[in-house]
C-alpha cells in the first residue's frame, strides 16, 4: 500500500471544509466517482507551495446487489394467429424394374472349370476355339468373324458382346451445333446461300488450277472439290459428327501431343529408317488450299454410314479424281513402345525409325477426323485388292512426319472408301475382312 505524504495542518483544514458537504450527500447507487477541483477553487485558497498531494478518501461500502430476476423468454407477436397444419403422411417409395437395374449393376467375371461346351451363338457351332471370344457379362460365346462388325485383333482386357455393351444414342446436330464442333467460319453458309462473290472467286480459282493433262502426268496431288449445296454438305458433317460422338471421340484436323507422351520434338522426318519423301513445294500448296477450305466449311464429297458387318465406313457422295487429297490422318501421337500391347484397330504409323523406341504411331481412340473411318481391304483375296481405291502415303512436311489419304482411282458416287492397311509393315491380320 502506498505511504501518505505528509502535509500541514493548514492544508488539511482547508481540503476538509471541501469534501466534507459531498460526504453528507445521499450516496447513489451508481459507482462512486472522485471530485477533483476545478482551477477556479485551486486558486481561490491559501495553498501553500510547498503543498504536493492528499491522501485519497476511503473508499464507499459496496452497495448489496439487487435480486436477479428471474429470466423471462420472450416472444415476438406478429399480430397474426397460424395454424398449425399436420404433417403430411409419407408417400410410398418409388423402386426402380429389376432390368434397370440390372442394367447399370457392375458384373464380376466368374471363371468356369470348363469351356468345352461353349459354342458360338451366331454360328451355333463350337469349332475354332481360338477365335472364340466369351462375353464377360453373359458368359455366351462369338465366334470373331461372326460378329458383325467383326472382330479383327483378339482383345486385350474384358470384352462385352454386342447385347451386352451400351448402346450409346446417335446424337442430332442442328447447323450450329456442327459449326460450333468442327470450330468452322460462321459466315461461310451464309456467303454461299446468297450466291456471294467471294463463293463463285473460289470456284473459278478452282476450275483455272491448271491443266489437269500436265498434273496428272508430274502425279501431283489434287484439292478435293466439295459439294456446292450447303444443306448435303451440312449432311455430310451431320454424319461425321454422330460417328465421332458415338465413339466418345473429338474432331482433331491435326495431330495432337499429348503431355506424358512423346512431344513434338520426337515428330523427325529424318529419322525414318532408308528416308522418307519430301513433299514437294506445289503440294504442300495444294495442302494448304485443302486445310483453308476445310475450315470454311468447305469439305470432301464424303458421309460417313454404318454397316452391319463393316461397321462406321467412308462413302463418296460425288466424283473424286485420282491423285485427289482426301484427308490427313489425325490423332494422339505417342511411341510404338507405348502401344505395343493396345488393341486399338486404328493406330497408324507415323515414323519407322532406325532406333525401335523412337518409331511413333497415330493413336486415333479419342481424336481424329473422318481418315478414322475408312475400312481397309482383305489383300489375301483378290477380290478384296479390287476394292482398294486410296492408298495412305506418309510425307516428310516441313522436317516433319505427315500421313495423308489419297485417291489411287478415280472414285464414283455412291462407292465406298479402302484402302490397304499393310502399306508398309505388312502385320494386321485382314484375312477376315470382308
Amino acid at each position: 500500500m502506498p505511504k501518505s505524504t505528509k502535509v500541514k495542518p493548514e492544508a488539511l483544514e482547508v481540503g476538509h471544509r471541501i469534501f466534507k458537504p459531498l460526504l453528507e450527500q445521499p450516496t447513489p447507487r451508481t459507482q462512486y466517482k472522485a471530485f477533483s477541483p476545478t482551477p477556479s477553487q485551486l486558486k481561490k485558497q491559501p495553498w501553500n507551495e510547498s503543498f504536493q498531494t492528499l491522501s485519497p478518501p476511503p473508499p464507499l461500502p459496496p452497495t448489496p446487489p439487487a435480486e436477479m430476476a428471474p429470466a423471462r423468454k420472450f416472444i415476438r407477436f406478429s399480430g397474426s394467429s397460424r395454424r398449425t397444419v399436420p404433417p403430411s403422411p409419407p408417400q410410398p417409395r418409388k423402386y426402380k424394374a429389376i432390368a434397370e437395374v440390372l442394367a447399370k449393376a457392375r458384373y464380376a467375371v466368374v471363371e468356369r472349370e470348363s469351356y468345352s461346351d461353349v459354342i458360338c451363338e451366331q454360328c451355333r457351332s463350337g469349332d475354332r476355339a481360338e477365335e472364340l471370344l466369351l462375353c464377360d457379362k453373359c458368359d455366351k460365346g462369338f465366334h470373331m468373324n461372326c460378329l458383325r462388325p467383326i472382330v479383327v485383333k483378339l482383345p486385350i482386357g474384358s470384352w462385352l458382346c454386342p447385347k451386352c455393351c451400351e448402346q450409346r444414342r446417335v446424337r442430332k446436330f442442328s447447323q450450329k451445333k456442327i459449326i460450333d464442333f468442327f470450330r468452322i467460319q460462321k459466315t461461310t453458309f451464309v456467303d454461299e446461300k446468297c450466291g456471294s462473290p467471294q463463293a463463285q472467286d473460289a470456284r473459278k480459282r478452282r476450275k483455272r488450277s491448271g491443266p489437269l493433262v500436265m498434273q496428272k502426268k508430274k502425279r501431283r496431288l489434287l484439292p478435293f472439290t466439295p459439294v456446292e449445296d450447303p444443306s448435303e454438305r451440312l449432311k455430310e458433317m451431320r454424319s461425321l459428327a454422330s460417328a465421332l460422338t458415338t465413339l466418345k471421340m473429338e474432331f482433331s484436323d491435326d495431330l495432337t501431343y499429348l503431355p506424358g507422351w512423346a512431344p513434338r520434338s520426337a515428330n523427325q522426318a529424318k529419322l525414318e529408317k532408308g528416308g522418307m519423301q519430301v513433299l514437294p513445294k506445289e503440294d504442300i500448296e495444294t495442302l494448304e488450299q485443302c486445310r483453308a477450305m476445310s475450315k470454311r466449311g468447305e469439305w470432301p464429297p464424303l458421309s460417313v454410314v454404318f454397316d452391319s458387318c463393316e461397321g462406321f465406313t467412308v462413302e463418296a457422295d460425288g466424283p473424286i479424281k485420282d491423285m485427289t487429297f482426301i484427308a490427313e490422318y489425325t490423332g494422339d501421337v505417342d511411341y510404338l513402345k507405348n502401344r505395343e500391347k493396345d488393341d486399338c484397330d486404328s493406330m497408324m504409323t507415323l515414323l519407322l525409325a532406325n532406333d525401335p523406341s523412337r518409331s511413333l504411331v497415330i493413336c486415333p481412340d479419342k481424336r481424329g477426323n473422318i481418315a478414322r473411318f475408312v475400312n481397309g481391304i482383305n489383300n489375301h483375296t483378290v477380290d478384296g485388292k479390287k476394292k482398294q481405291n486410296c492408298k495412305c502415303v506418309r510425307y516428310n512436311v516441313n522436317g516433319e512426319c505427315k500421313v495423308f489419304l489419297v485417291a489411287t482411282r478415280d472414285i464414283a458416287k455412291g462407292e465406298r472408301l479402302y484402302y490397304d492397311y499393310n502399306g508398309y509393315e505388312h502385320e494386321y491380320p485382314t484375312h477376315h475382312f470382308i
